[in-house]
């Protein structure tokens, strides 16, 4: 069964904005990311499990706020005490963490189908997530992540680059569509390529 993107009826390619005269390197970039496992993984209270050799495509579940332990393909972020979201391009990890980690200490809940998830990169990026969040973005860096609301939405956001910056933002499936009215909208004066 194949699934529709949450984003199917909004996201349009194209150039839009105030991009007349400025070079495609130096607008902004809004992509919708589609097709990526996404796992909760909580650690119950009564659990004394160490965690120190528990790993998921070779990566640690690290309980250090903020943080996010990544590689080519994987990245796991931290989501809150003994919480995390792991979001993969590897869908077979799902048998893995199942694997890995026993019911009776851990719940494991595949939730790839209910996120939408915008990436947004360029050298403005962080004003446009200043535009709806009450974060200090001048604090955020390259692989740490936060939880927060953009424009009284909930969202989750992942910083995955700094050169230029790039970031994964993740709302609920149902709010997705007004999620990407107001980074779109909040681009436009920047001018921004919807790839």
């Amino acid at each position: 069964m194949s699934s529709l993107s949450a984003l199917v009826n909004v996201h349009e390619k194209g150039q839009f904005g105030d991009f007349e005269g400025k070079d495609d390197k130096n607008l902004l970039s809004i992509t919708e990311s589609t097709n990526l496992l996404i796992v909760q993984i909580v650690q119950y209270k009564s659990s004394s499990l160490s965690l120190d050799n528990m790993q998921i495509d070779g990566l640690n579940l690290r309980d250090n706020p903020s943080l996010v332990s990544s590689n080519d393909s994987t990245r796991i972020l931290w989501n809150g005490p003994r919480n995390w979201l792991l979001v993969s391009n590897k869908h077979d990890l799902l048998k893995e963490i199942e694997q890995k980690f026993n019911e009776n200490e851990f719940a494991v809940t595949d939730i790839s189908h209910s996120k939408a998830i915008i990436e947004i990169e360029g050298k403005e990026a962080k004003e446009i997530l200043k535009k709806g969040c009450p974060f200090n973005f001048g604090e955020l860096e390259k692989n740490q992540c936060l939880n927060s609301t953009y424009n009284g939405m909930s969202v989750t956001i992942d910083m995955l680059n700094d050169d230029p910056d790039k970031f994964r933002i993740f709302g609920l499936r149902s709010f997705g569509e007004s999620l990407y009215h107001s980074i779109t909208d909040a681009s436009l004066e920047f001018g921004y390529i919807a790839k």
